[in-house]
């Protein structure tokens, strides 16, 4: 069973809608990596996951035992965000409260997984510094930990290198793929940088005002409207697209009037 399914959901602010006809499924395991151009829906289907904002038409279903409270969440972050004044142990250990009430002390089990996780990212000994002191990269370390301290199956990844330098994202994604390769921790990420994640994920969500993709990574490098995005974003990966085949698949794209069928999207086939 999925461990998350979305069923033909829309969602919508004001009246205006925002998402519409979106369905696809994520099973244990899974490295999703969703993109789009701004204001496409992405951060608004994050919301949706976390059940922050429900669905104007359409279905979220959660599978295989798995609630909204075991879900680790790793924010887009904010100038609030990154002032917070509390230690990096503090900041990390919060990641347990979402599965208990709130409470004057934690439990050394929660103390424990806290410690496990800022070991597991090589940040265990700045436990004790304040965390708005730390470099960018140091700072979504924490937040990772943190998010691993609200599940052992599924994170949820909002724009986690926006901001880093290219080494720094490299190592953030060095991490995130072990954590899904090794410890088979589910990851949903979008993400702008497609051409750096496109070796890491599994499958690739691709948004509009309508779907425009969802499916195996290899299958979006070959569809139109992956290899029109991929060009756009001049990617650099060894299989780097030609500029004759990007305006291939722009023509086919044009000429399939953009259809909410999906194997028309990956096909773009038209009649001359």
């Amino acid at each position: 069973m999925s461990l998350i399914e979305c069923n033909d959901v829309s969602f919508s602010y004001e009246g205006k809608t925002i998402v519409s006809g979106l369905s696809f499924n994520i099973q244990a395991g899974d490295y999703l990596c969703i993109v789009g151009e701004n204001g496409s829906g992405k951060s608004t289907l994050i919301k949706g996951l976390l059940g922050l904002k429900s669905p104007a038409l359409g279905k979220i279903t959660f599978g295989s035992g798995l609630t909204q409270k075991e879900i680790g969440y790793l924010p887009q972050q904010t100038g609030i965000q990154r002032n917070f004044p509390a230690s990096v142990y503090e900041v990390v250990l919060s990641g347990t409260l979402g599965k208990s009430p709130l409470r004057p002390f934690y439990s050394l089990k929660e103390k424990r997984v806290a410690e496990h996780n800022m070991e597991k990212l090589g940040i265990l000994n700045l436990s004790k510094r304040c965390y708005r002191e730390l470099s960018g990269g140091q700072q979504q370390r924490v937040l990772l930990a943190r998010a691993l301290c609200a599940t052992k199956r599924l994170i949820l990844l909002d724009e986690p290198v926006a901001g880093l330098d290219p080494i720094v994202t490299a190592e953030m994604y060095s991490l995130i793929k072990k954590l899904n390769r090794e410890d088979n921790i589910t990851v949903i990420m979008v993400s702008h940088d497609i051409h750096g994640t496109i070796d890491d994920s599994t499958h690739i969500l691709h948004m509009g005002t309508k779907p425009l993709f969802f499916g195996k990574t290899e299958d979006y490098i070959k569809s139109d409207v992956g290899k029109i995005f991929l060009c756009g974003e001049h990617t650099r990966s060894k299989d780097h697209l030609k500029n004759k085949e990007c305006q291939e698949a722009e023509d086919n794209m044009n000429c399939s009037g953009r259809s909410d069928d999906e194997d028309d999207l990956k096909n773009g086939e038209c009649d001359d």
